[in-house]
């Protein structure tokens, strides 16, 4: 099974993600008790971690069946689960696999939007956050509201719109509920945001999302404040 791993990064495949996810690691948790290639499967809770081979210490989070992405009504749904919680709580594994405790502040949850992203299975990144995306969110802090706004200068040259939430708030309430009942028009143009969350010096987390907009060659791809090389980690 592990001879699948990473392939999807090669062979323009869409749904090579999709097919590790249902016809590997899940069949293996089920029948064997052995979640690989997957680090860790929970067919009940629904979803997967998977260890991603760019970056040292990059992984997924997946669900177990079906959703395409950002743009999946699914996500709306009450009984859905909050994935970017459960991504949040998969950190450890980076840590794990460094061999030493990696801060929350240099760990970053990204989703790329459908024009954003190579593959049509939902999967949440785990990474280290580029370090001058964590000095700009640090400096902004104090002037990132409780509703959402655009963020000063944006991110990467593109514009962005923040909100900081409670850890509470956030392991409450999925941010993709959060983007499509409080951005006007958000609910009917899911498919074309990208959303991120990453945690602050004062415990906050800070929601981050950004729409496609082809005039500015934004086409939405959260994964841009991340650093898969953890390049964050070294200058500690």
């Amino acid at each position: 099974a592990a001879a699948g791993v990473g392939y999807w990064k090669f062979s323009g495949n869409p749904d090579a993600l999709r097919e590790i996810v249902l016809e590997q690691c899940l069949p293996d948790q089920l029948q064997h008790q052995n979640p690989a290639p997957c680090a860790e499967v929970k067919p009940r809770a629904g979803y997967v971690v998977f260890k991603d081979r760019h970056g040292p210490l990059q992984y997924l989070l997946m669900p177990t069946y079906r959703i395409n992405g950002t743009e999946s009504p699914l996500l709306l749904e009450p009984a859905t689960p909050n994935f970017f919680w459960l991504a949040w709580q998969a950190r450890g594994y980076m840590s794990k696999k460094y061999g030493h405790d990696i801060p929350d502040s240099a760990v970053s949850l990204a989703i790329n939007s459908r024009l954003g992203r190579s593959q049509d299975h939902l999967h949440i990144h785990i990474s280290c956050i580029r370090p001058d995306v964590r000095e700009q969110l640090d400096n902004d802090l104090t002037r990132i509201s409780t509703r959402w706004l655009p963020l000063p200068g944006g991110l990467m040259g593109h514009e962005y719109l923040a909100r900081r939430v409670t850890e509470s708030e956030l392991a409450q309430r999925s941010p993709f509920m959060m983007l499509a009942e409080e951005v006007p028009e958000a609910r009917d143009h899911m498919g074309r945001y990208a959303l991120a969350v990453v945690r602050q010096s004062d415990d906050s987390f800070v929601l981050l999302a950004t729409e496609r907009n082809l005039l500015t060659l934004n086409r939405a791809s959260a994964e841009e404040i991340q650093d898969h090389s953890c390049a964050i980690l070294s200058s500690r």
